[in-house]
This record gives C-alpha cells, sequence and structure tokens, in this order.
C-alpha cells in the first residue's frame, strides 16, 4: 500500500501560500447570465435566545437550486428571480432547530431570522443502531455513488478570500465562479472558470511581503472530502485514523452522529476532527477539521514555497470546513471554508509579522448538465491560479448582477471603502 502521507502532502501542496515581491495577475473571463430579473433580500439570523449573529447559516429556496450563506456577522444576502414570489426559504445550521419562511416574510433590508437552539436530548436509540465509529466511516465511503449525486452539473459558487495582517484587513478578493462538477463516483477532476472577479489591497500594510494564496477557488473545492477521498480520507487510509464517537446532534432535523477522528502517525503535520453523519443515510452531511502544524519546521517545508531573505515564515495554524446540500435524495458540495494563520518572523525586527488569510466558497445555483460544450466556451483555469491583483469592479455597484454572494462583514466593507478612497485620492 502507499504511504499515506504521500496522499496527504499531496493534498496540502494544493493550499500553498506564496511569499514573495512579485505580484502575479490573472483574467477575469466573461460569461453572460439570463436575461432574468431578480429581487434582492437583505438580513440577519440570530439566536432566538440570546439574539447573537449565526455565521454559516444555510439559506436554500426550496424547490429550486437557488441558495446562500450568512457571513460572520450572521447577515445575508439572497437574490431571488421576482416570479418566484410564491417560494419558501429553509435556514439551517449545526445547533439550531431549522426554520422554513415564506419569501414574503423577507424585506428587501432588515430581515430578522431567529433560529432555536436545538435541546433534544439524542440517545442511541434515536440513532439507530451505530456501535463502531470505524465500521461507520467505512460504510460511509462505501456509499458515496449511491449517496452523491451521480450526474455532471454545472455550479455557480461564490468564492472570497481576505487576508488581515494582525487586526487590520488589508486585502479581499472575491470571485463569481462556474464549476463543471463531475459525478461522485467519476475519477474525473472538477473544473473551475471565473466569470467575475474583483480585488482590493492596501500594500503599505503589507510592508514588503506580498502574501500569495496559490489556488484561489480550488482551496475550498478540494475540502470536498467525498469527491476527492484520495486526499484525506481514502478507504485505504481508514487503517491510519483512529476515531471515536462524540455526543450524537442534528443537521437540518435529521439524527446525525460525530465521529472524531485523529491521524495516528504524528511524525509530520497531521490531521484531525469531526465528521458529521446522517444516521439514516450514513452519508458525511458535514466535516470540521485541522491540520496540526506544531513541527514548524516541517510544515514550513510543506507550505512555504517562496520567501523573501532574512524572513523565516511558517504557519501556525489551519482549519478547514465543508458543508454538503441535499437535493432530491442526493447530496453535493455545498459550502468549503478554509483559515490559515501565518507568521513572518525577520531577522532584524523585534516583533513578528502575523497574517490570516480566510478563504471561503458557497456553491449559489447549481443545474444538471449533459452536454461537453461548456468547457469549449470559456476559458477554464489552473488548480495553481493565484488570485486576480489588479480588476475592477468595486466602483460598479452593478458589477455582482443576478449573483447571489456572501454579504461583506462590517469590517471587510470598511476595508474595502478606505481602499477606494485612497485609490480614488491618488
Amino acid at each position: 500500500m502507499r504511504n499515506p502521507k504521500t496522499f496527504l502532502n499531496g493534498y496540502t501542496r494544493t493550499l500553498l501560500l506564496i511569499f514573495s515581491m512579485l505580484f502575479i495577475a490573472a483574467e477575469s473571463f466573461a460569461f453572460q447570465p439570463a436575461d432574468i430579473k431578480y429581487v434582492e433580500y437583505k438580513g440577519e439570523v440570530v439566536n432566538a435566545r440570546n439574539g447573537r449573529p449565526i455565521s454559516s447559516a444555510y439559506l436554500a429556496l426550496n424547490n429550486s437550486n437557488i441558495s446562500t450563506i450568512t457571513n460572520s456577522d450572521g447577515e445575508f444576502s439572497l437574490k431571488v428571480p421576482e416570479d418566484l414570489i410564491e417560494a419558501t426559504v429553509t435556514i439551517s445550521v449545526l445547533g439550531f432547530q431549522s426554520k422554513t419562511l415564506p419569501l414574503t416574510y423577507f424585506k428587501g433590508q432588515g430581515t430578522r431570522i431567529e433560529l432555536e437552539e436545538t435541546v433534544e436530548e439524542l440517545t442511541e436509540v434515536n440513532l439507530y443502531k451505530a456501535t463502531n465509529p470505524r465500521l461507520l466511516v467505512e460504510e460511509m465511503l462505501a456509499k458515496k455513488d449511491e449517496n452523491y449525486l451521480s450526474d455532471q452539473s454545472l455550479m455557480t459558487s461564490f468564492y472570497r478570500e481576505t487576508i488581515k495582517k494582525g487586526w487590520s484587513n488589508v486585502s479581499l478578493s472575491e470571485a463569481v465562479v462556474k464549476i463543471f462538477k463531475s459525478p461522485y463516483n467519476s475519477p474525473r477532476k472538477d473544473l473551475v472558470s471565473i466569470y467575475k472577479a474583483r480585488k482590493s489591497t492596501d500594500y503599505d500594510k503589507l510592508d514588503t511581503v506580498a502574501v500569495k494564496l496559490k489556488g484561489g477557488p480550488f482551496n475550498t473545492l478540494y475540502l470536498d472530502m467525498m469527491k476527492y477521498t484520495e486526499y484525506v480520507l481514502r478507504p485505504e487510509m481508514v487503517d491510519s485514523y483512529e476515531f471515536t464517537f462524540d455526543d450524537p446532534t442534528k443537521i437540518n432535523d435529521r439524527f446525525t452522529y460525530v465521529v472524531d477522528f485523529k491521524e495516528l502517525d504524528e511524525s509530520d503535520p497531521w490531521y484531525y476532527g469531526k465528521l458529521f453523519i446522517d444516521a439514516e443515510t450514513s452519508t458525511l452531511v458535514k466535516a470540521d477539521y485541522s491540520l496540526n502544524v506544531d513541527d514548524r519546521n516541517a510544515a514550513a517545508k510543506m507550505f512555504v514555497k517562496k520567501k523573501p531573505g532574512g524572513a523565516k515564515v511558517y504557519p501556525v495554524e489551519l482549519n478547514y470546513q465543508v458543508d454538503y446540500a441535499q437535493d432530491d435524495g442526493k447530496w453535493h458540495y455545498a459550502y468549503g471554508k478554509a483559515q490559515m494563520d501565518y507568521v513572518v518572523n525577520w531577522k532584524r525586527k523585534i516583533f513578528n509579522s502575523r497574517y490570516k488569510i480566510n478563504s471561503e466558497m458557497v456553491v449559489t445555483d447549481w443545474q444538471e448538465y449533459v452536454s461537453e460544450d461548456w468547457k469549449k466556451s470559456v476559458d477554464l483555469i489552473n488548480p495553481n491560479i493565484v488570485m486576480v491583483d489588479d480588476v475592477s469592479g468595486f466602483y460598479d455597484a452593478e458589477f455582482w448582477g443576478s449573483n447571489n454572494i456572501i454579504e461583506p462583514e462590517k469590517s471587510i466593507q470598511n476595508a474595502i471603502d478606505k481602499i477606494k478612497r485612497k485609490m480614488k485620492d491618488e
């Protein structure tokens, strides 16, 4: 059997950060949307008990493929074709009871949605009869072809990449992308085209280091564990992990097992986290996991390919999340998020520079796609792409048209406004 670490290293190489003083530009590619009028609804999702915002809450327009997700402030923006006024929207998130509301409940601004915490005590009787976490994971992997999309599809997604230095926002990249999603039972890789992209960066705050996230949208797309099982949970790699049951929970009002997993070999950076597995169908519906990078030298060799002279660069924290959505009994990738903290230690400086890089992508629409013509009509991006540095778009209020995006956090929006004013003054 091949060494599992070989596969893990191959995966992490797709999430490389490049530190250099060179800036690389890429084009944004045209993709014409249908001529449909949309209505935009904005608001927030909060905890009914204490009013605190709920991040990563999933809003799905029922009987359609339209969806979006709340930002870290619990805010959302949902754009719906104006002829779907009779529709309903389901709001769901881990740890809260799902809620379905008519679209007439939503307003252009100020929609407030309160979710109740899940307080039901779950027992083994409720959760059927699974008693061995490893056998449950093996069953989850064996049922991939049965539980996930077996047809190719064309997905519209929103991708965001932010860089903070300390507490300051210094860079924001956003893109609407088209994903040619191959079936889960196919070895073919997914293909990606950028429809629209924009970026603002305050290079003064980056000192002499330009932080580059290599991979762009692929960073979050490759978090799809059930499509890319060879990277983390390949069936032959099950022996490389320890599995234990955690307290069960409910997701989308369905009983869900929670399985903790940890890689046994800790000689290199190693994975650990939680798998949320639907109790009835043995489907992976969510995963939260991390890469332990306590060994700084090993982590630096794995992740840092270029750096300025006189500086030590190494990651200190890497966290990942992937969520799946269900449609007609089949599940598919819905949301991916990667959070990475890096330290730059300059030889002649007293204080280190700490960077936090967040990238996330949410599928906002999808449709079955039989034809292969789409690939001939667009420019596909390379998995090694570095997000654009010089793309227009922040001045244009209509730039994003009818596409659903993640509502900007207040701090990010303030950073954009500041950068725009600075650029305008120049």
